[in-house]
């Protein structure tokens, strides 16, 4: 018999195996088991909560960024910067997408990102954490 129990998803993430079974587990920013998908979901209040001081990059799946309260906006490191290149090549701009309350942006497997807060936001993001990788910018002081 399975028991029904309610989750915070503000204190825990959703976590669903390959297998076809879900459960509710501590959120975790780096690498999850094999296989394993992720579904969080995060208040945040300042650029800290969102660790606007580093990208991250899922080279095993594309992740779902979605915004459910507030503004952020979404930033893409050009993509010929190489991993020691997190300023960009020569300079190139970084791609910028605006969330407001309610939309959400697919990001590309493999595509290096970072998030900045327009106001304080509920955040939910849904991706395949393994080999999950952070690494701090080089373009701010």
């Amino acid at each position: 018999m399975t028991t029904t129990a309610t989750v915070d998803l503000f204190a825990s993430a959703l976590h669903f195996h390959p297998h076809g079974d879900i459960r509710a587990t501590a959120r975790q920013m780096t690498s999850s088991d094999s296989g394993t998908w992720q579904i969080a979901t995060f208040h945040v209040d300042t650029d800290a909560d969102v660790h606007a001081d580093h990208w991250e990059m899922h080279p095993e799946a594309e992740e779902a960024v979605c915004c459910l309260t507030g503004a952020i906006r979404l930033y893409f490191r050009p993509d010929a910067a190489g991993a020691a290149g997190a300023a960009g090549a020569a300079g190139a701009a970084e791609e910028m997408v605006q969330l407001q309350a309610g939309a959400a942006v697919i990001i590309p497997r493999g595509r290096w990102h970072r998030l900045e807060l327009d106001a304080p936001s509920d955040l939910m993001s849904i991706t395949l954490r393994q080999g999950t990788r952070l690494e701090k910018r080089t373009d701010i002081d």
